[in-house]
């Protein structure tokens, strides 16, 4: 039996993770569930995969966790400590799916455990790629992509050598702004940004899909986990979102990784790596697609993109200040104080801020000096927010 704890349970990976974990129960062993804000749906499922401990993020609530678990056998706790004392308890595989940087300190703590950490967090390779891999291979511990784009990455670069690859090129929807005219941008809501074309996700990552800066991570992501050269990865707006990602070799044959949007098949790829189990996902029927679409990304349109290229050349805790200003932005939008094109420009003006200091960006990488990072990052959006003029 399997110890398995999910960080980040009750959100759209963290419930396809328990969809999976539910249809075959008597494998696995639920050491710790860890949630938001969702009370409600953190109790049912600790009760229902009788989990040693559910932590709740937000301290205020602990009292109505604690009241919602009474009798079931499932300690409740809540805040940073919990969480962290929460991923210290031996489990042998951790699903890291909680959104933003917050998912840094418990991954790396599930790490110096040995445990095979999934990653659905992908502001943990953005702000702290060397740290995160390093910390695993201290550990004897195992890191596993679980982003659609990277596990389709991963799953292509079986067998294969590294060194043969010439380009990895990841793919994108376009979000929900795809086909909308550029003079319409400026005026996009907040609802109408929440709402994707093919996926079913959170709002804030739903948002970041359609200003494309989701994607922008994802290309950070890729070069700390693969190790490939930021002139060696590529983005193309896939509209039909099955192809998830190529991988190019010097021999000029292409890899590309197929399947439809559903978060379940990187999930039970990396739940049972190595080796691959019957999924309940849906199976292509390419004669009824007909066709895939393929279109370059348009740089006006997502200029995002070219900030995660400026990330990448730059390096060391460069990713922290870009992640922590592209959540101030979003915090922004979603707050109404800036608008949708605004988000690239406050992360701009922050990296042209910050970059040249050689002092933080080049600081060693360990947790203070990521945490420092995120901080001036996210102070710095915060004042620029402050004075724009949304108008």
């Amino acid at each position: 039996m399997r110890r398995i704890s999910i960080f980040g349970a009750t959100g759209s990976i963290g419930q396809s993770t328990l969809d999976l974990i539910g249809r075959a129960p008597e494998a696995y062993e639920v050491v710790a569930l860890t949630g938001g804000a969702n009370v409600a749906q953190l109790a049912a499922d600790a009760k229902r995969f009788s989990a040693q401990v559910a932590v709740i993020a937000d301290e205020a609530l602990l009292p109505e966790l604690r009241a919602a678990l009474e009798g079931s056998g499932t300690e409740a706790a809540a805040g940073q400590a919990a969480l962290i004392e929460a991923a210290a308890r031996p489990a042998d595989w951790v699903m890291s799916a909680i959104v933003g940087a917050a998912g840094l300190e418990p991954g790396l703590k599930a790490l110096e455990q040995g445990a095979t950490l999934a990653l659905a967090n992908k502001e943990s390779l953005v702000t702290a790629g060397k740290l995160l891999l390093k910390t695993a291979e201290q550990y004897g511990a195992q890191v596993l992509p679980v982003d659609s784009e990277h596990s389709a990455v991963f799953q292509a670069l079986v067998g294969e050598d590294i060194a043969a690859v010439e380009r990895v090129i990841i793919t994108a929807s376009g979000g929900a702004f795809r086909d909308w005219p550029m003079e319409k941008l400026a005026k996009a809501t907040v609802a109408e940004a929440s709402s994707h074309p093919n996926w079913d996700m959170g709002q804030r990552i739903t948002i970041d899909s359609a200003s494309m800066f989701n994607k922008a991570l994802e290309l950070i992501e890729t070069h700390e986990y693969f190790g490939v050269s930021s002139e060696q990865i590529e983005v193309l707006v896939h509209p039909q979102s099955l192809v998830h990602a190529l991988v190019g070799f010097q021999d000029g044959g292409l890899m590309a990784h197929l399947g439809a949007p559903d978060m379940r098949h990187a999930i039970g790829y990396a739940l049972h790596y190595p080796t691959r189990e019957k999924l309940p996902v849906e199976r292509l029927d390419l004669a009824r697609i007909g066709q895939l679409d393929f279109i370059a990304p348009d740089a006006a349109r997502y200029p995002a993109l070219e900030l995660a290229y400026r990330v990448m050349h730059e390096g060391g805790l460069s990713g922290a200040v870009f992640n922590a200003a592209k959540d101030a932005a979003l915090d922004g939008f979603i707050e109404g104080k800036i608008g949708f094109l605004q988000m690239a420009e406050v992360v701009e003006r922050v990296l042209d801020l910050l970059l040249p200091d050689d002092g933080l960006i080049n600081a060693p990488m360990n947790l203070d000096n990521v945490r420092r990072a995120t901080h001036l990052g996210q102070s710095s959006a915060e004042r620029l927010i402050r004075g724009i003029d949304k108008t």
